[in-house]
């Protein structure tokens, strides 16, 4: 008799996000793209030990490597751990690879790590955005419109609760 398929779990695993990478930049374009790593990185990024909001890709001999992301050691990995800030290739067609080169040297964009997840089938995907940096009075009207946001949640709360609905 088979046994019954395994279903997927609707939470799934953690997820690693870059949220200053929103506050820090114009994201004008996404791409997925898959990532090399070594079985003990994968094994601690499904404990959520990891981070990518320090990280950056560059281009180096026709291939995309993320720098900086900090993935912490797998505690049962023994002497077959990793390097916890190593460079990891980045997985992208030939053709997506030379557009997003000549984007980023011509034209002065940037690539950025923006979520680290797994997907349906369980690999490991990066989300890369191709941004340009956001001068500082963009930061500052961003912070502004947030706050004013807050103010008026907070009032509609204290009036909600001045005049509860009947």
């Amino acid at each position: 008799m088979p046994s019954p398929k395994k279903s997927k779990k609707d939470t799934g695993p953690p997820v690693l996000d870059n949220r200053k990478a929103r506050f820090r930049f114009h994201i004008t374009e996404k791409i997925e793209s898959g990532i090399v790593l070594l079985g003990s990185e994968v094994k601690s990024l499904r404990e959520g030990k990891g981070n990518i909001s320090e990280a950056y890709v560059v281009a180096k001999n026709r291939e995309l490597y993320l720098i900086n992301s900090h993935i912490q050691l797998y505690k049962n990995a023994g002497h077959f751990n990793h390097e916890e800030t190593r460079s990891r290739k980045l997985l992208l067609k030939k053709s997506e690879i030379v557009r997003l080169k000549i984007k980023i040297e011509a034209k002065r964009f940037s690539l950025v790590p923006l979520r680290l997840y797994f997907n349906a089938k369980g690999r490991v995907k990066l989300m890369l955005g191709l941004a340009y940096g956001k001068k500082l009075f963009d930061k500052r009207q961003i912070e502004r419109k947030a706050e004013v946001n807050r103010e008026i949640e907070r009032n509609l709360r204290e009036v909600q609760k001045k005049y509860p609905s009947q």
